[in-house]
């Protein structure tokens, strides 16, 4: 009886279990890129993400099928399409994420990326012509006034002379926005598997995804920027960590997408926020201004009341 009830207890959760791990995972990969801008630029540190997750994909598709003697599905037109569209849609969220944090601190730039929840609700919206309620639409606009006022221009900037640069907090939205389709098409891509072979559709997804990925990558790479290849194929002892967790978060992501709602595993991977503060703080030495706490706590608060909504 006690084994059935923890079994139906995790059944209920292991989507939530599945964000956290993805989450953390996804934490360790965007540190390890972000140090990365450093040598190879931000479209280097962006490629390594995906170039270097390939391998792990592959590798775990072999166990997978050839060890535990799963069965690789059949994918069709349209599931391979909205994975293709949201491969595309998170390979430029990752650049206008890399892109922001060379001006903004780590954490500020991951906390305007979640407000992507946001963006899932107004696509939503658009897309399937739903209602949005009134506790949504306060939702919205508490979590937009956290940006604002995360993005406003400090006052150290003001009496500097400093003019003031939006350019960081828009692509932080920029970066979210993107995530948020990228999500919102991983997750139709996965609907139509099914959830009865979850492990194998998720590992499948990723490596359908990274592969278009991977090969748009360096056809391009080969064709007009070959010196970055090569600087690339020379940092790889930090990039293989970052293409690790970047298929190890992949993961994780597609089996929680695949058993509930994009909205809702976005707004549990909220605990990346906190977790990208204590990375900012005992790594990059970078610390948080008290309002930009505030516009943490009220991007949070906007986005639970958003789930609630």
């Amino acid at each position: 009886m006690l084994s059935l009830g923890l079994s139906a207890l995790f059944a209920k959760w292991a989507w939530a279990v599945y964000t956290i791990c993805a989450s953390a995972a996804q934490t360790a990969r965007n540190a390890m890129q972000r140090d990365l801008i450093r040598t190879l630029g931000t479209a280097g540190a962006t490629h390594v993400r995906f170039l270097f997750a390939l391998p792990f994909a592959v590798a775990l598709v072999l166990v997978e099928t050839q060890l535990l003697g799963m069965k690789f599905p059949s994918f069709d037109l349209e599931s391979l399409l909205w994975i293709a569209a949201g491969a595309a849609a998170q390979s430029l969220a990752t650049a206008l994420m890399l892109a922001g944090m060379k001006t903004r601190s780590f954490s500020v730039i991951v906390a305007y990326t979640k407000t992507e929840p946001i963006f899932i609700a107004i696509i939503a919206v658009v897309v399937l012509q739903e209602t949005l309620s009134a506790l949504t639409l306060t939702a919205v606009l508490i979590a937009t006034c956290g940006v604002m006022l995360m993005s406003w221009p400090r006052k150290d900037a003001a009496v500097s002379g400093a003019a003031m640069d939006w350019r960081p907090a828009l692509m932080g939205l920029a970066s979210g926005l993107c995530f948020a389709l990228s999500a919102s098409c991983y997750r139709a891509g996965l609907v139509r598997l099914g959830t009865d072979a979850l492990v194998m559709n998720a590992t499948a997804v990723m490596l359908a995804g990274q592969a278009m990925q991977s090969l748009a990558i360096l056809v391009w790479l080969g064709l007009f920027d070959r010196p970055l290849l090569v600087a690339i194929g020379k940092a790889w002892k930090p990039s293989v960590f970052a293409g690790s967790m970047g298929a190890v978060a992949s993961l994780f992501w597609f089996m929680a997408f695949a058993l509930v709602t994009a909205a809702k595993v976005r707004t549990l991977a909220l605990v990346e926020v906190p977790m990208a503060l204590l990375v900012s703080r005992g790594v990059f030495n970078q610390i948080t201004t008290g309002r930009e706490f505030a516009g943490m706590a009220m991007i949070a608060a906007g986005i639970v009341l958003l789930l609630n909504g």
